[in-house]
Formats: structure tokens, C-alpha cells, sequence
């Protein structure tokens, strides 16, 4: 029962597939290879192949065939070929025909010769006879009368070199001439308004007027619209600089704010340290720091690790720190101009590496020393409990024998203009942030920005989502 209900196929009308088969591109019907006369590898050669019935219900339709690279290649040296003929020099073909090895025949009187005449141009170019070697060829008396080419081939390598320095010179003259013409022929008028003018040479223009006069033109054109898109489209950049000036600027108060607090604090301090002088030195024997340390205790300073005793390890450690800052400088070309500020930096000139210091003027070891304290000066520390409690009072042991509060005007001093100049710092950080900023909205609006850049908004409708709030 398969076998009655198969499709049959071909010219042959059977069922059998088990062959090599070719179908038609018109009517889409199978026809067995040996029933059309065509084999598989003629096959690979037809694109489109159309039945006999096809073809002759409609005349228009043809087998096509695939093109081959050789048909190509011996198409495009066809003309070739041609221009080599009718130039009418057998040069080339003989120059084609040289290709093959060349062999002797051993017979006539040349090829039994086997020494060379050393008189001929061959001989006179080998290197055994003291030529440059640039012909490379056999005595001519022992090339083979039969089968020799080289005066042909030599002839004609001649004449192929002349032929090609022909040629080179034609296509430079040739060349040659068309730049001439172009430069005679291409006299461009000048581009600005109104002008008619010869442009100079390189130069769209006659003279710079007139290319200001189109870039005006321009400009007249172009921007009033560019402006009038600005501002019917919201800028989320415009917004963005706005919050940021508004966070700058409070920032800015409340660095203001600090600034006052830590002059009203130095005030304060100078203050403290002017009351404390008037303090008069008390010499009671219980009020002098007691001697209850052990006299064999020691211990080594951090910098130059000597061992000393704890009674005076505060000033030694300080004087020897204070030595080895002074060996190093910090230093700027410019000095420092702050307005209402009094002793913040060094800023003494070194004439060497022209520089300022920018050390702390109190803290400077280098350009500062200790004043020589009297003997009838009061130390003035003012005194705590509890580490930050003040009780009012102040230490009234004369400052040579305190132990106990050494230096401590100047470490006062020190933090307190430390910290006016971190805020000096931070003013001038958000300042220049602030600049940024507005350079940033001002040339983002401007005349080049407005020239160069356009947002085209293609449906007018459309709501823009970077405006949505609750995004």
C-alpha cells in the first residue's frame, strides 16, 4: 500500500529518490539526473535550471550557470593582452617564453667548449674576472647556438626598461599637467556676503571682513532661535547648579560662623595669657613641685632616644624636636595675604630657594626662637580638675622651675591658629567651588554653547521625563 501511495516524480513518473535529483525553479517539480542527461558535477555549475516544459511554456526563462574566477581572470587580461599586441615589440613574449629552463645540446662546437674567453661582456662582468656581477650570464662563446635566447632576451629586457621609463615620464607629465590645470582653473570666488571677489590662496575668503561678515550672518540667524529652544525646554543641569550654589553657600556661612568662634577663642586666649602675667610668683617651699620621683628612674626620648630623667623628659623631647624640625623647610613661591588674619604662617622669605616658609608662626623652629624668660615670670597656666573643669586659678610656680606646663602659650596658640587655618582652607575650597559652578550655568548658556549644541525634541507633546518629580 506504501508503494501505490508514494509521489512519483521526473519525466519517468516513479517513485524512486535513491539518486541524484535536480529541481526545476518554475515549477518546483524533481527530475531524476540520468533522465535529463545531467550528472551531479555539472549540477554545481547551474544556478537556476528550469524543466523543458517550463521552457516552453515561457521562451524568457534560461538555465543560468555560475561564473568561474578563471572566466573572470582571462576576461581581465584580455585587454591587456591586446595592448601587448598592438603595440607590436615580441618582447614580452619572448620574455615569457625565457621562463623555462634552457638546456644544452650538447653538440655544436659552443656547448663543447669549457673554458671562457674572459674578452667578452659576460666574462667582463663575473666576479672571477673582476666584474660587479650584475649581468650573471654565460660566456657567449659557450652558449648553445640551438636553444640560446640571451641576445633576444637581453635585447629585449632593454627595451622593457626603456619602455617603462617612458611610461613613468608620461604618467608625471601627465599628472603634471592636470595640476596645472586645476590651479589655473580653480579660482574660487569668495564666500563672504555680497562678494565677488577671488579668495586668497588657501582661504575661503578675500579678506578677514568678509569672514566676519558671514559669521555675523550666522550668528543673526541661527541664534535667536537656538534661544528661544533653550528656553522652552527645562534644563536639569540649570537645576542641578542651582541646588549646588544653595548647598555651597550654606556651607559657606557655617565655615563663617566657625571662623568667627576661633577668632572670638584667639582674642580669648591672648586674654588669658596677658591676666596670667600680672600673677605674682609665689616661693613657698609646698608649692614648688616636690622631688618624689625616684632619681634612678629613666626613661629615652622618642627623637633622639637618649635616656633622661622624667623630671625634665617634657622640655628635653621638645628642644630636641624643635632641632630636628629646623633641619627641613616648607616652603611656597607666594606668601600668604589674608584679609583681618594676624599670625597664621611663618612667611619669612629664603632668599636660596626663594620660597616663604609656611610653617605655624608659633610652631616655627627654624625662624623663631624662645625668648629668654626672667626670673621673676610667672608660669599662668590656668588650672583644671577633672581635665576640662577650669577652677579659676593659676599655677603660680615661676616658669623656669615648671616642669609641669612647659611651653604651654605656644602649644595654646598653635591649636587655636591650626584651626583658623583649616578654615581658611575650607573657604577657599568651597570658593572655588562655587566659581566652578557659575562658570559652569554661564557658558552653558552662552553664545558658543547656544551655536554648538541643540536638544531636538521631536514630539512637543511628549512630557520630558527628566522633569518628573517622582522619578
Amino acid at each position: 500500500m506504501e508503494g501505490e501511495n508514494a509521489p512519483v516524480y521526473c519525466i519517468c513518473r516513479k517513485p524512486d529518490i535513491n539518486c541524484f535529483m535536480i529541481g526545476c525553479d518554475n515549477c518546483n517539480e524533481w527530475f531524476h539526473g540520468h533522465c535529463i542527461n545531467i550528472t551531479e558535477k555539472k549540477a554545481k555549475a547551474i544556478r537556476e535550471w528550469y524543466c523543458m516544459r517550463c521552457r516552453d511554456a515561457r521562451p524568457s526563462l534560461e538555465i543560468k550557470y555560475r561564473s568561474k574566477k578563471n572566466d573572470r581572470r582571462e576576461k581581465e587580461s584580455e585587454p591587456e593582452r591586446s595592448d601587448r599586441e598592438s603595440s607590436g615589440s615580441k618582447c614580452p613574449f619572448l620574455f615569457f617564453q625565457v621562463k623555462r629552463s634552457v638546456r644544452m645540446c650538447g653538440e655544436c662546437e659552443p656547448c663543447r667548449r669549457t673554458e671562457d674567453c674572459a674578452q667578452c661582456d659576460f666574462c667582463k662582468d663575473m666576479k672571477k674576472f673582476g666584474g660587479p656581477n650584475k649581468i650573471r650570464q654565460k660566456c657567449r662563446f659557450r652558449q648553445c647556438e640551438v636553444r640560446a635566447r640571451v641576445s633576444d632576451f637581453g635585447s629585449c629586457l632593454k627595451e622593457s626598461r626603456r619602455h617603462k621609463q617612458k611610461q613613468k615620464h608620461k604618467d608625471k607629465t601627465r599628472h603634471s599637467d592636470k595640476g596645472e590645470l586645476r590651479d589655473n582653473t580653480g579660482l574660487r570666488q569668495c564666500l563672504g556676503p555680497t562678494c565677488v571677489e577671488v579668495a586668497r590662496p588657501s582661504s575661503k575668503y578675500c579678506s578677514e571682513d568678509c569672514g566676519m561678515k558671514l559669521a555675523a550672518n550666522r550668528i543673526y540667524e541661527i541664534l535667536p532661535q537656538r534661544i528661544q529652544q533653550w528656553q522652552q525646554s527645562p534644563c536639569i543641569a540649570e537645576e542641578h547648579g542651582k541646588k549646588q550654589l544653595e548647598r555651597i553657600r550654606r556651607e559657606q556661612q557655617n565655615a563663617r560662623m566657625r571662623l568667627t568662634e576661633m577668632e572670638r577663642r584667639f582674642h580669648e586666649l591672648e586674654g588669658i595669657i596677658a591676666k596670667a602675667k600680672q600673677q605674682a610668683v609665689q616661693q613657698d617651699e609646698d608649692v614648688n613641685e616636690a622631688d618624689s620621683e625616684d632619681s634612678d628612674l629613666q626613661i629615652f626620648c622618642v627623637s633622639c632616644s637618649h635616656p633622661i630623667s622624667p623630671k625634665g623628659a617634657l622640655r628635653h623631647m621638645e628642644r630636641c624636636y624643635a632641632k630636628y624640625e629646623s633641619q627641613t623647610s616648607f616652603g611656597s613661591m607666594y606668601p600668604t595675604r589674608i584679609e583681618g588674619a594676624t599670625r597664621l604662617f611663618c612667611d619669612v622669605y629664603n632668599p636660596q630657594s626663594k620660597t616663604y616658609c609656611k610653617r605655624l608662626q608659633v610652631l616655627c623652629p627654624e625662624h623663631s626662637r624662645d625668648p629668654k624668660i626672667p626670673v621673676d615670670e610667672v608660669c599662668g597656666c590656668p588650672l583644671v580638675k577633672s581635665v576640662f573643669e577650669l577652677t579659676g586659678d593659676y599655677c603660680r610656680v615661676s616658669k623656669r622651675k615648671c616642669n609641669r606646663h612647659y611651653n604651654w602659650e605656644k602649644l595654646r596658640r598653635a591649636e587655636v591658629d591650626l584651626e583658623r587655618v583649616r578654615v581658611w582652607y575650607k573657604l577657599d575650597e568651597l570658593f572655588e567651588q562655587e566659581r566652578n559652578v557659575r562658570t559652569a550655568m554661564t557658558n552653558r548658556a552662552g553664545l558658543l554653547a547656544l551655536m554648538l549644541h541643540q536638544t531636538i525634541q521631536h514630539d512637543p507633546l511628549t512630557t520630558d521625563l527628566r522633569t518628573n518629580k517622582d522619578r
